[in-house]
């Protein structure tokens, strides 16, 4: 389940609130089977999405330093990286 969730721990620099909420939305989403908030769900995502964020804001503070890197980078990272290289091969 989550396969699209990439690993947070071991990135350098350490994962931003910005990556630590994405994958907390992409596991809020897949679990409750909604692919785009109402009126009716948004909340009770939101909420959610803030609580599976700390969660795992916490899990990372409190695990060990990982020995090796995540295999792949996280997709915000991704994009910037794309756009670096576009930057300096121009």
């Amino acid at each position: 389940m989550c396969r699209n969730i990439t690993t947070l721990r071991g990135l350098e620099p350490v994962a931003t609130d910005v990556e630590i909420e994405a994958a907390a939305r992409q596991y809020v989403r897949k679990v409750g089977g909604v692919q785009s908030t109402s009126a009716r769900t948004e909340e009770a995502v939101e909420r959610a999405v803030a609580a599976v964020a700390e969660a795992t804001r916490v899990l990372l503070a409190e695990l060990p330093e990982r020995r090796q890197p995540p295999p792949t980078l996280p997709p915000l990272r991704r994009r910037e990286a794309t756009a670096h290289a576009a930057s300096e091969a121009g």
